[in-house]
């Protein structure tokens, strides 16, 4: 299955910042996640996270694969 192409499902993410947001706001010491939550976040974050390092590698494997072009100078003679 290829994963390039599949939209990334964010949402424990959003969920985890607006936990935070209304946290701060409400200046709380502290936010608690279930187990569940945790997990959530914590596979959105790896899947998200290989994703970026795999678009890393393909645009690095498309820049090594350009045309070297050589420039020699003769010192200026010949004019």
């Amino acid at each position: 299955m290829s994963t390039q192409n599949s939209p990334l499902n964010t949402s424990p993410i959003q969920q985890f910042i607006a936990q935070v947001k209304s946290a701060d706001a409400g200046q709380e010491k502290e936010i608690k996640l279930n187990i569940q939550q945790a997990k959530n976040l914590a596979f959105t974050l790896g899947i998200v996270m290989t994703r970026l390092n795999g678009d890393l590698e393909t645009l690095i494997a498309k820049k090594t694969n350009e045309e070297v072009v050589s420039i020699n100078m003769d010192g200026g003679t010949g004019w």
